[in-house]
C-alpha cells in the first residue's frame, strides 16, 4: 500500500471512530433529558474538535508511523497530540462568537479522552491481529522458527520486527541470554533460556535457525556463538548492519549471513574521530591511485569531511569513473570533485595536476602491489612504486603541499620480494625529506580484507566453483584489517603527522591462512576436507611464511591513540638516497629489453639493507614471535 493511501485510510478510520464516540456521547446526553446545543451546535462542536485533533496529530507526525511496529513513544505522541488539539478546541469555544457550540469543559474533555482511547484501542487491536496472523502462519508451516541470542534491546527490536512484518519468512520462538535477571522470564511472550541449556531446549522447539542479536560483536564472541549453534545443525545469521568489503552500509539493520570479516579474531579498531575529520575539512586533497580498493575508500571518507576540493588521480579510467559516479550521486554539487587520468611515472602529467590544483594534502596510494607479478616484472615495480613515489613527493614539495601520506605495507619489513622491497624504498624516499616544509609520513598496515587481489575474494571464487581452496603453505600467517580500519589509520596519521613518521597499527595477533580457509568453507555451509578440499601448492616466488609490522631493532613510540605507534628509524640523507636511486635508475635502464632481469634484484639487494632471501627467513619461521602468536 502506498504511504499516502495508508495515511488517508487511517484518517478516515479515525474520523469514523470520533464520529462513533460523538454519537454515543450525544445519545447519553439526550437520554439524560438535557440537550444544551442545537443540531447545528452539535455539528459545529464535532467539526471543530475533529479538525483540530486531526491537525494536531498530523503536526506531531502520528500518521507517519507504521503502527504494527509502534512503541510507547508513538502512543504517547498521539496522547499529547489529542491533548493539544482538544485544549485548543476548548479555548476556541470560550470565544463568544463560538458560544453556540459550547459544551461544559468536562463534556468536552470526556469527548477528547474517549476519542483518544478509542483510537489507541484500534491501533492495539491492529497489532494483536498482526501478531495472531503471523503466529497462525508459523503454525501452518509458512514461517521458519528462530531462536534469538540476546534478549536485550537489539533482540527485542528483532523479535518485534519478525512478529509484525508480514513479508518476513521467520517467526521468533524464544530468546537465549546469559543475564540471570532475564533467564526464566518472558519477553514479548517469549521464554528466555540460559545459554548453557540452550541446545537442549532448542531440540524440543520448532527452531531451525539461530539469529545473533548481541551488542558485543567481537570476533571471539561471534566465532564461539557461530561454532556452538552451527555445530548443532542450526543455520546461524547475524542481526546487524549490512556490510560490503568490511564496511557497514547504511543505517537500517538487516538479517544477514555471517561473513569472514565478522571473525577477524579481534575487535574492530576505530581510529577515525571528529578531530581527524575536522583536519580535512575545507582542504584541497589529492589521492593518487584513487580508483583502487584503498584509494576509493579514502575518497569516500574524505568526501564525508567536506573538503574544499577532492582530486582523484589514477591510470585506470574505469575505476576512477566508478568512484567519480558514486560520489556525484551521493553528494552532487556539494562536493567539488575532479578526476584526472595519468600515471605517477609521468612527471610532466603530475606537474600539470599539481600546478592546476595546488593540493594541501596528498595521499599516495598508487602502487603495484601483487607479489608474484612484481617478482616477474621487477623493473616495472621499481618504475611505478619507487620512482612514482619520488616524482609525487617532488611535486608535493615544489607546489607547497602541507602533508604527504604514503600508503605502505607490512611486506616492507625485512622484505623477501621485489614488491615489499620497493615499498621499503618508498618509505626511505619520504623519510629522507625530514628537512622539507612538506610534512611527509608513511602508514604501514597488513592485508586488507576484501581489497582487490586479497586472498578472501580468491577463496570465495574457489568455494563457489566447488573447490578446492588452494593455499601456498598451510603454515603461512598474515595480519588482517578491514578497509575502514586501513582508511581510518591513513586519515588519522595524516592529521597527526609532523615530519618523517612511519605509523604502524596494532593489529592484534596474526591469523593462519589455513584457519581462514576452513572458516570460510564452514560459513558457506560446507565441511572442510569433506565437501571442499584445501590443497597446498607451495610458496610463490618471494613469499615468506609470516609478515612483520615492525623492524624490531628500531625504537617504537606511542601516539595519543593507543593503537597507533611510530617507528622512528634513522633516515638516510637526501644525498644518500639519490645515490641509491641512481643505482636503481641504471639497473632499470640496463633491463629495458629484459622481461625479468636478475640485475634488478641485485640492485635492490644493494640499496635495501633489510632485504632477505625468502628461504633464509622461512627456514627460521617456526621460532619467530609471529608464528608462535598465531599458533595460540
Amino acid at each position: 500500500m502506498q504511504k499516502n493511501n495508508r495515511n488517508y485510510i487511517l484518517i478516515l478510520i479515525d474520523v469514523a471512530i470520533m464520529l462513533s464516540v460523538f454519537l454515543f456521547g450525544v445519545g447519553l446526553i439526550w437520554l439524560s433529558g438535557r440537550s444544551p446545543l442545537t443540531f447545528g451546535g452539535y455539528v459545529g462542536f464535532f467539526a471543530l474538535f475533529t479538525v483540530l485533533i486531526l491537525l494536531s496529530r498530523l503536526i506531531q507526525g502520528v500518521y507517519t508511523n507504521l503502527w504494527r511496529y509502534a512503541n510507547y513513544t508513538v502512543f504517547a505522541r498521539m496522547v499529547i497530540a489529542d491533548a493539544i488539539g482538544g485544549a485548543v478546541a476548548i479555548l476556541i469555544t470560550i470565544i463568544p462568537a463560538f458560544s453556540y457550540i459550547k459544551l461544559s469543559v468536562w463534556e468536552s474533555f470526556a469527548f477528547v479522552a474517549a476519542a483518544c482511547l478509542a483510537t489507541l484501542f484500534s491501533r492495539f487491536a491492529y497489532r494483536i491481529w498482526c501478531e495472531r496472523n503471523h503466529k497462525f502462519a508459523l503454525n501452518d508451516g509458512k514461517k521458519i522458527g528462530v531462536a534469538i541470542v540476546g534478549a536485550g534491546q537489539i533482540g527485542n527490536l528483532l523479535a518485534q520486527e519478525l512478529r509484525l512484518n508480514a513479508s518476513s519468512s521467520y517467526y521468533p520462538v524464544c530468546f537465549i541470554d546469559v543475564d540471570k535477571n532475564k533467564i526464566g522470564a518472558k519477553i514479548l511472550g517469549l521464554s528466555v533460556y540460559a545459554e548453557d541449556e540452550a541446545l537442549e531446549k532448542l531440540a524440543n522447539l520448532p527452531v531451525k535457525e539461530v539469529f545473533l542479536a548481541v551488542p558485543d560483536k567481537g570476533p571471539g564472541v561471534m566465532y564461539d556463538l557461530r561454532e556452538r549453534y552451527a555445530g548443532a545443525g542450526y543455520r546461524v545469521k547475524l542481526y546487524d548492519f549490512p556490510i560490503k568489503d568490511g564496511e557497514h552500509m547504511g543505517n537500517k539493520r538487516v538479517i544477514r549471513d555471517i561473513k569472514i570479516e565478522d571473525l577477524l579474531f579481534r575487535k574492530s579498531i576505530q581510529v577515525f574521530g571528529d578531530e581527524t575529520k575536522s583536519y580535512y575539512s575545507d582542504k584541497t586533497v589529492l589521492v593518487t591511485g584513487g580508483g583502487g580498493s584503498i584509494g576509493s575508500e579514502l575518497c569516500r571518507w574524505i568526501a564525508k569531511c567536506s573538503p574544499k576540493k577532492l582530486i582523484i588521480f589514477d591510470i585506470y579510467e574505469n575505476n576512477a569513473y566508478d568512484i567519480q559516479q558514486e560520489l556525484v550521486r551521493k553528494y552532487g554539487a556539494k562536493l567539488d570533485l575532479s578526476v584526472e587520468i595519468g600515471s605517477v611515472r609521468d612527471r610532466k602529467r603530475l606537474e600539470a595536476v599539481f600546478m592546476a590544483y595546488r593540493p594541501q594534502i596528498v595521499i599516495h596510494a598508487a602502487a603495484h602491489k601483487h607479489v608474484p607479478l612484481m617478482e616477474h616484472s621487477n623493473a616495472e615495480a621499481i618504475k611505478n612504486n619507487v620512482f612514482g613515489t619520488y616524482n609525487t613527493a617532488d611535486m608535493a614539495e615544489k607546489y607547497g603541499t602541507e602533508k604527504f601520506i604514503l600508503i605502505s605495507t607490512d611486506k616492507a619489513v625485512n622484505p623477501t620480494n621485489v614488491m615489499g622491497a620497493t615499498k621499503r624504498l618508498c618509505e626511505m624516499v619520504i623519510q629522507c625529506r625530514n628537512d622539507s616544509k612538506t610534512a611527509f609520513c608513511a602508514v604501514r598496515f597488513g592485508n586488507v580484507l576484501g581489497s582487490n587481489g586479497s586472498v578472501i575474494p580468491l577463496f570465495r571464487r574457489q568455494i563457489e566453483a566447488g573447490g578446492p581452496i588452494t593455499v601456498t603453505d598451510k603454515r603461512i600467517i598474515r595480519y588482517f584489517m578491514t578497509i575502514p580500519e586501513a582508511t581510518g589509520l591513513v586519515m588519522q596519521a595524516g592529521a597527526m603527522a609532523k615530519c618523517g613518521e612511519l605509523f604502524v597499527l596494532d593489529m592484534g595477533k596474526p591469523v593462519k591462512i589455513l584457519d581462514l580457509a576452513e572458516n570460510m568453507i564452514r560459513l558457506s555451509g560446507f565441511t572442510p576436507y569433506k565437501d571442499i578440499d584445501i590443497k597446498e601448492i607451495g610458496l610463490r616466488p618471494g613469499e615468506k611464511l609470516y609478515e612483520e609490522l615492525l623492524i624490531k631493532t628500531e625504537k617504537l613510540e606511542k601516539t595519543p591513540n593507543d593503537l597507533i605507534f611510530i617507528e622512528s628509524d634513522t633516515p638516510y640523507t637526501r644525498a644518500e638516497m639519490e645515490s641509491k636511486l641512481d643505482l636503481l635508475r641504471r639497473a632499470v635502464t640496463d633491463a629495458e629489453l629484459a622481461i625479468a632481469s636478475p640485475a634488478i634484484k641485485a640492485a635492490i639487494r644493494s640499496v635495501v639493507p633489510t632485504y632477505y632471501d625468502p628461504d633464509e627467513l622461512n627456514a627460521t619461521a617456526d621460532n619467530c614471535n609471529e608464528m608462535k602468536q598465531a599458533a595460540h
